[in-house]
């Protein structure tokens, strides 16, 4: 089993400033309209393993489709960093090309059908 780590993000602008705790077990795409336009490398995290540490005004929201998930722009730079998901939205979908010193080789990326949202 991995060990849980501490990771620090922000948008490009660094407004924005958040931090997660995973062991990243494996990270996800989804072929959803909004998805596979910002082609975001994604990790699950449960709500209570993410910190927004300073940026909340500089957050925007964005919903489309139910208007269930949140997907968060940075409204200086219009970077995505996260969404709060649609299907279990006590779980953060988290960008991980916002995340510090992030390499995402050698961990499994699973490629997640969207239900009809195109």
């Amino acid at each position: 089993m991995s060990k849980v780590k501490t990771f620090s993000g922000s948008c490009h602008c660094g407004a924005v400033q958040f931090e997660i705790d995973t062991d990243l077990p494996e990270l996800t795409t989804c072929d959803c309209s909004i998805c596979a336009r910002k082609n975001a490398l994604m990790v699950k995290v449960h709500e209570t393993s993410m910190r927004v540490l300073s940026g909340m005004e500089s957050l925007t929201t964005y919903q489309f489709h139910t208007n269930t998930a949140q997907h968060y722009f940075c409204r200086v730079c219009g970077i995505y960093p996260f969404h709060r998901k649609r299907v279990t939205p006590d779980y953060f979908g988290v960008n991980v090309f916002c995340l510090e010193n992030f390499d995402p080789t050698g961990i499994p990326v699973r490629a997640t059908v969207s239900a009809g949202m195109k």
